[in-house]
C-alpha cells in the first residue's frame, strides 16, 4: 500500500479513535443505555471500516490470514445489522412507528444471520475465492444502508426533527460503503482522491450519527429526569413548591426556634409574569421563571429556603439569631436584583424586553408555634398590597421594608 494511502486511512483511524474517546467519556459520565449503545456502535462499526481498508495488515504483517478473511467478510454486515437496529431504537422504536420498527428490527435480524453465515463460510473458504465472498459481503452491507435510509425518510415525513440530519449521514454512509468495499476488493481505477473522499464520507457519517445520538440521549435523559422529578418540585425552576415547600419552611421554623432565633419570610410577587403571553413566543413565562429563580437564589444565598408558592410568587425564608444588618442587606439585594429588566426570546428568535413588576412582602417573627402557610399568606398579602400601591403610582422605597415582628392574621 502506498504511503499516501496509509496516511489517508491512518487519518480516518485517528478520527474514529477520537469519536470513540468522546463516546466513552459520555458513557462514563451518563451511564445510560443510550450512551453505551453509541459507544458500541462507534467501536464495532469503526473497526469494520478500518479492517476492510487493509490497514491492520500494513501495521501488523503477521496477522493470521484466515482471521482477517473472517473479519473482512463478517464484521461489516455485523456492524450494519447493529447500526440498523440501533437506528430503529433512536427513531423511537415501536412506540413511534410500527412500520419503521419492523423495518429496522427484522431487517437487522436478517442481516445479522447473513453476517454469521458469512463468518462461517469465510472460515472454511479457499483464499482464492475470497474476492467473490467479499463482494457478497459488500452487497449484504448495502441492505441495512438502504433500509436505514427508507426508515429515516419515513421518520422525517412523520415529523421527527432530527431524522433529516440522519438522512444526510445515511447518504454519506452509502458513499463510504461503496468506497470501502471497492478498496477491500482492490478495484482498479480509483486513485488517492477517491480514497480521500471515502475517508471523509466515513468520518462525516460517524460524526453525524454520534452527535445526533448524543443529542437524543441527552433529550431522553432530561425527559427521564423530569418524569421522576422529586415530588413537589416545579419543573421549570426546580424549586420546591406546594407541600414540599411548606415542609421545608416548617423545618426551618423548628430549627430556628430551637436556638431561639428569628425567621424572616419574604414573598416576591411578580404581577406581570404573563405579560408576554400574547407575544409570538410561547412559554415566555418559563424563561422568566427560570431567570428569576436564578436571581432569587443568587441574591438570597444557598443557606436559606427558596421556593415557589405559586407561579407568580417566590418565597424566601431567612433564618438568623436576630434581625441584623445581614438580613436587611439580603432583603435589599432581593428587591434590587429580582426587579432588574431582562430579555425574553420569542418564536422569531427576537428578544423582547421584560421588566418584572415586583411586590415584596416581609414578615419577621419568632417561629415557635407559627404555621408556615399562615406566615406565607401574610407575607403574600403584604406583597400584593405593595403591587397595588405601585399600580397607583405610590412606589415603596426599598429602605422602607417592614421587618418588625407582629401578630399573624
Amino acid at each position: 500500500m502506498p504511503v499516501s494511502e496509509i496516511a489517508v486511512w491512518s487519518a480516518m483511524l485517528g478520527g474514529l479513535l477520537t469519536l470513540s474517546a468522546v463516546a466513552l467519556g459520555d458513557a462514563l459520565a451518563s451511564r445510560s443505555v443510550g450512551s453505551v449503545r453509541n459507544l458500541l456502535f462507534v467501536l464495532i462499526a469503526g473497526a469494520s471500516c478500518v479492517v476492510i481498508t487493509g490497514l491492520p495488515e500494513v501495521f501488523f504483517p503477521g496477522l493470521p490470514e484466515r482471521l482477517m478473511m473472517m473479519l473482512k467478510a463478517s464484521l461489516g454486515p455485523l456492524a450494519g445489522a447493529m447500526a440498523l437496529y440501533f437506528l430503529g431504537t433512536w427513531l423511537g422504536g415501536v412506540r413511534e412507528d410500527v412500520l419503521v420498527h419492523n423495518l429496522t428490527a427484522l431487517g437487522g435480524t436478517v442481516v445479522l444471520l447473513m453476517a454469521l453465515a458469512l463468518a462461517a463460510v469465510s472460515s472454511q473458504a479457499d483464499p482464492m475465492h475470497f474476492r467473490a465472498l467479499l463482494a457478497l459481503a459488500g452487497a449484504v452491507n448495502l441492505v441495512p444502508v438502504v433500509l436505514g435510509l427508507v426508515a429515516v425518510v419515513r421518520a422525517a415525513k412523520l415529523g421527527d426533527p432530527l431524522a433529516r440530519w440522519m438522512g444526510v449521514g445515511m447518504v454519506c454512509l452509502a458513499g463510504a460503503t461503496v468506497g470501502l468495499y471497492a478498496k477491500g476488493l482492490s478495484v482498479s481505477g480509483p486513485g488517492l482522491g477517491i480514497w480521500l473522499v471515502t475517508a471523509v464520507l466515513t468520518l462525516t457519517y460517524f460524526l453525524v450519527a454520534s452527535v445526533l445520538g448524543l443529542v437524543r440521549n441527552r433529550y431522553n435523559r432530561r425527559l427521564a429526569r423530569l418524569s421522576r422529578l422529586e415530588g413537589g418540585a416545579e419543573p421549570a425552576t426546580g424549586l420546591p413548591t406546594g407541600a414540599a415547600l411548606l415542609a421545608e419552611v416548617e423545618h426551618v421554623f423548628w430549627r430556628t426556634a430551637r436556638r431561639g432565633g428569628v425567621c424572616t419570610v419574604v414573598c416576591l410577587h411578580v404581577s406581570n409574569l404573563y405579560e408576554l403571553a400574547d407575544a409570538p413566543g410561547q412559554g415566555a413565562e418559563h424563561q422568566i421563571l427560570t431567570t428569576l429563580a436564578a436571581r432569587v437564589r443568587r441574591a438570597a444565598g444557598f443557606r436559606c429556603v427558596v421556593g415557589l408558592y405559586h407561579p407568580r410568587c417566590f418565597v424566601v425564608v431567612l433564618a438568623a439569631d436576630r434581625l441584623g444588618q445581614a438580613t436587611l442587606e439580603a432583603l435589599t439585594r432581593l428587591r434590587s436584583t429580582v426587579a432588574m429588566p431582562m430579555s425574553v426570546m420569542d418564536a422569531r428568535q427576537v428578544y423582547q424586553p421584560f421588566k418584572p413588576a415586583l411586590g415584596m412582602g416581609v414578615v419577621t417573627l419568632e417561629p415557635e408555634g407559627s404555621t408556615p402557610m399562615e406566615v406565607i399568606n401574610q407575607a403574600e398579602r403584604r406583597a400584593l398590597a405593595e403591587v397595588g400601591e405601585a399600580s397607583d403610582s405610590s412606589l415603596v422605597s426599598q429602605h422602607d421594608i417592614d421587618t418588625a415582628p407582629g401578630e399573624l392574621i
